[in-house]
């Protein structure tokens, strides 16, 4: 199939992805008293008495708006908000059909980030929670942080934390296969954007002690003047040994490679230098770091990308339907590591013993058990961790 062509003609078939349907029925003069004036004035004044009534009386508590300002859009880039919106009509469609949570696109016409920030902090009212998509770095971390401190609902760059929540899923379940542990493995990374950057902080919280990040100049290091300030402070918290060199040069005696960069830049010979039976996550897209049959080749014991036509997709959907459904299921505050690191232990999970192997480490994304089990682990570390509020 082109998927592009058929793509094309169904959206133009479709109007949209999405549509609203009321709940209730408006035939009668009765119906619209009660659904509207004069009966909605009731619901309207006990949530001036007590605002949280809004989650209850009104569908706020279900509802998350996928907000985009259209800078870095799947892999077209700046491409404008307008141009993002079948991406943020796909994404609510995604939130419905695999949690249950309603879901509203939002494409915001600035790229400034105060403009952006103020916008979205005085719409958080109308929602139980915020999901951030296609934002480009590093303007994504100054916002999601400054958005976290302004609303009192979760608010999450799913290209950050969705990703790395999947591949801590995927990590736990090759480590499993190969008799490795997180706390003694020596992991390589390359790309310090937005996803490389969340996945090396939640792998840390999960344990991991050894991890050198790098990029097109190499690893990051502490003293490093070509870095950016984000980059500069993740490598005072990578790096342990305060190595300097190119990818190349990190991976001799790797045990593990996570890519989020650029096609192609790791060879066959680069995976054999590393130790006997590494990990490989190249996640490039849509051409990885290095193609997977490649990676097997070269001595790779387990290999996952972002590409559906190969075993071990790393897909965001796996996490974000589950993680939002826990959240907003016991109205928290906020989405911590300790959620995303409990939604990655119930993602590994689903993969009993019995079907782990280097092809399968993984559930496939229409597992109906998903968005139930991450759920229940979000919910739980919710409570655990004091963001929970009902």
């Amino acid at each position: 199939m082109d998927y592009a062509k058929e793509s094309l003609k169904l959206h133009a078939q479709w109007h949209g992805k999405l549509e609203i349907v009321p709940k209730m029925s408006v035939s009668n003069r009765e119906e619209l008293s009660l659904a509207y004036t004069p009966g909605v004035a009731q619901p309207c004044l006990e949530i001036q008495k007590d605002p949280s009534l809004s989650y209850t009386l009104t569908g706020r508590g279900n509802t998350v708006a996928v907000i985009t300002d259209g800078s870095a859009v799947l892999g077209l880039g700046n491409i404008g908000p307008e141009a993002g919106m079948p991406v943020m009509e796909g994404k609510c469609v995604l939130f419905k059909a695999f949690g249950g949570v309603d879901a509203i696109p939002l494409c915001i016409r600035t790229q400034d980030p105060d403009e952006f920030v103020n916008t979205v902090a005085l719409l958080a009212g109308s929602f139980g929670g915020i999901n951030l998509e296609d934002i480009s770095a590093p303007r994504c971390f100054e916002i999601e942080a400054r958005l976290k401190e302004r609303c009192d609902i979760p608010v999450f760059h799913d290209d950050q934390h969705g990703t790395a929540v999947v591949l801590l899923a995927a990590m736990m379940n090759a480590l499993r296969l190969t008799g490795r542990s997180l706390s003694d493995l020596k992991l390589v990374t390359c790309g310090a954007g937005a996803a490389g950057t969340a996945i090396v902080r939640l792998l840390l919280s999960a344990g991991l002690k050894d991890v050198v990040v790098c990029d097109k100049n190499g690893a990051l290091c502490p003293g490093e003047d070509w870095m950016t300030p984000a980059q500069a402070a993740l490598a005072q918290i990578t790096n342990p040994e305060r190595r300097h060199g190119s990818l190349a040069e990190m991976l001799r005696g790797a045990d593990a490679f996570i890519g989020v960069s650029a096609p192609g830049i790791v060879t066959e010979e680069m995976v054999r230098s590393m130790s006997s039976d590494p990990i490989i996550f190249p996640m490039a897209n849509p051409t990885p770091e290095i193609m997977p049959e490649l990676a097997k080749a070269a001595g790779a014991k387990v290999v996952g990308s972002g590409r559906s036509d190969y075993p071990n997709q790393i897909n965001n959907v796996l996490a974000f339907p589950g993680i939002f459904r826990g959240a907003l299921d016991v109205r928290a505050s906020d989405i911590n590591e300790q959620m995303k690191v409990a939604a990655a232990h119930a993602l590994s999970a689903l993969v009993s013993d019995e079907e782990l192997s280097e092809d399968y480490i993984l559930p496939q994304a229409f597992d109906k058990r998903i968005c139930p089990a991450v759920a229940k682990a979000v919910s739980e570390a919710a409570r655990a961790s004091g963001v929970a509020r009902i």
